[in-house]
């Protein structure tokens, strides 16, 4: 079997609006100047604690969980809020749907959100039943670390030649290639495509809607 295993915010789903207004509420809240938002992006896909910590000069593990908690509280308020969204890049659905038909590929995520962030994203597009494993920040170390990517493989009983990990960041890409498995780089997200191929990725797909012929061609290269 061959797996394709993808990050979320960034790749899935853009989310960049909500993460920058979740992210200055919780800096204002603690009386302290937002990061810009080139910089809150920046480490979207790290887990929120790590996230925070390049963000803040804050010292304190105490007072950097209570930013990290005031982070989650507001994005919940954001996420009930009509006027806010994460909505599904174009092609995405289309793209999950076809790799789902496929006989000999299976689907994972692998994501600096929480469980129940993701969740929420996989309730309101009907895609609960569509991965066959869900890795996130409560369980796992923060991207590059791989131990995430191997957990989906391990859970999926894929083996690393045969795993594709599709993603925005250069987190994305050093955990796959310290995983073993080819990272995918995509254009839309938060990190820039000449970022992605610096760090090693295997091959970079600049639009959404191409997501599905490329990661056809990115399957055809797995180790038979």
């Amino acid at each position: 079997m061959k797996l394709v295993v993808f990050d979320c915010d960034g790749t899935l789903v853009d989310s960049q609006h909500m993460i920058v207004a979740a992210m200055e509420r919780a800096f204002a809240g603690f009386g302290l100047p937002a990061p810009g938002r080139t910089a809150i992006l920046s480490v979207v896909g790290l887990s929120l604690e790590q996230a925070v910590r390049r963000l803040t000069p804050i010292a304190d593990p105490a007072d950097v969980a209570a930013l990290a908690e005031a982070y989650k509280s507001g994005f919940g308020e954001l996420r009930r809020d009509k006027a806010h969204a994460e909505p599904l890049y174009p092609g995405i659905r289309e793209t999950l749907q076809t790799l789902a038909s496929e006989p000999d590929v299976l689907l994972g995520v692998a994501t600096g959100k929480s469980r129940r962030g993701l969740a929420a994203v996989l309730e309101r597009e009907g895609f609960t039943n569509v991965f066959v494993t869900l890795q996130t920040a409560d369980t796992n170390p923060s991207k590059p670390h791989p131990g995430m990517l191997l957990a989906a493989m391990a859970e999926a009983g894929a083996e690393p030649h045969r795993t594709l990990m599709v993603g925005d960041t250069t987190y994305d890409v050093g955990m796959a290639r310290d995983a073993g498995a080819r990272a995918i780089g995509v254009g839309w997200g938060y990190h820039p495509a000449s970022e992605l191929e610096a760090a090693g990725a295997h091959r970079i797909l600049k639009d959404s809607l191409g997501l599905s012929e490329g990661l056809k061609l990115a399957l055809q290269e797995l180790d038979p």
